[in-house]
Parts: C-alpha cells; sequence; structure tokens
C-alpha cells in the first residue's frame, strides 16, 4: 500500500472544490448554495490538512480549525438571514429574491 502524499490530499481537495463550485454556480435554492460553500470550505481545510501532513507540522491543522470555527459562524449568519427571507417570501428561489433588489 502506498504512502499517502501531498498529491493526494490535494487532488481530494480539488474534487470537492470543483463540486462545491459547479453546486454554487449552477443550483437556484439558497440552502443548496450554503451547502456548496461548506463544501469548498472543507476542500480548503483538506488541503490545509495534507500539507500539514506533508510538512509534519501542525500550523495547517490550526488553520483548519480557525476555518472550521469561521465557517460555523457564516452558518450561522447565513441561515438565519435565510430564514428571515423565507418568512418574508416564503420562497428559498434564488431568482425570487433577486426582485427584492428592484
Amino acid at each position: 500500500m502506498s504512502e499517502l502524499s501531498a498529491t493526494h490530499f490535494l487532488l481530494l481537495s480539488a474534487a470537492l472544490f470543483i463540486i462545491g463550485m459547479v453546486g454554487v454556480l449552477t443550483r437556484r435554492n439558497v440552502l443548496v448554495i450554503f451547502m456548496c460553500i461548506e463544501l469548498m470550505l472543507n476542500a480548503v481545510n483538506v488541503s490545509l490538512i495534507g500539507f500539514a501532513w506533508e510538512l509534519h507540522q501542525l500550523t495547517g491543522q490550526v488553520f483548519a480549525l480557525f476555518v472550521i470555527a469561521i465557517a460555523a459562524a457564516e452558518a450561522v449568519v447565513g441561515l438565519g438571514i435565510v430564514m428571515a427571507l423565507t418568512r418574508r417570501t416564503d420562497t428559498v428561489d434564488i431568482d425570487e429574491l433577486r426582485q427584492l433588489r428592484e
């Protein structure tokens, strides 16, 4: 069995990031878009942990913990905004929410 390297972590991270980016660009549901953004943040965490694994340092893992904390705060604020908009408009479709700007 082969040893894990930074390449394995980066390939997984790139795949997760691309899946998240495609989800953000193609979906119309605000909740799904938030989940895809969280997937992209987790891809960044995988790459940080991969580099920490390769370099035998804890710096990447510490940064990953900070990213997790920031993602949790972002999720709370984002879901609060989505709940407020849903109460006001009874929809989570991004196209209908764009009409609020006009």
